[in-house]
């Protein structure tokens, strides 16, 4: 039964997320009925608000890194390859040289 649960469980995008916490935030409706009419679990708000608060916190002393995507992740695979391969000509036209 708890397999089944979890593949039938709702996924959040972050955006979703956000709009749920923001709600939250402005306190037009109480937290309980917000997750009620979210459908999620009160503790799962609150630990999406910490999470929220605290990228803030961080972002507004001045930490810029995230996490690089998955898009930004394959190109800078494919650079890391293409220069690798240029590495590998390079020495091996360097050692030719040094022979001849």
């Amino acid at each position: 039964m708890k397999a089944i649960r979890r593949l039938t469980r709702k996924q959040h995008s972050a955006e979703e997320k956000i709009q749920i916490v923001l709600d939250g935030l402005r306190g037009e409706d109480s937290i309980a009925e917000l997750c009620r009419r979210q459908g999620i679990a009160t503790s799962l708000y609150y630990s999406w608000s910490k999470e929220f608060l605290e990228a803030g916190k961080k972002r507004l002393a001045g930490d810029v890194a995230r996490q690089a995507t998955a898009p930004e992740v394959k190109e800078l695979r494919a650079e890391a390859a293409a220069l690798k391969e240029a590495v590998a000509d390079l020495t091996l036209e360097n050692r030719l040289l040094k022979k001849a």
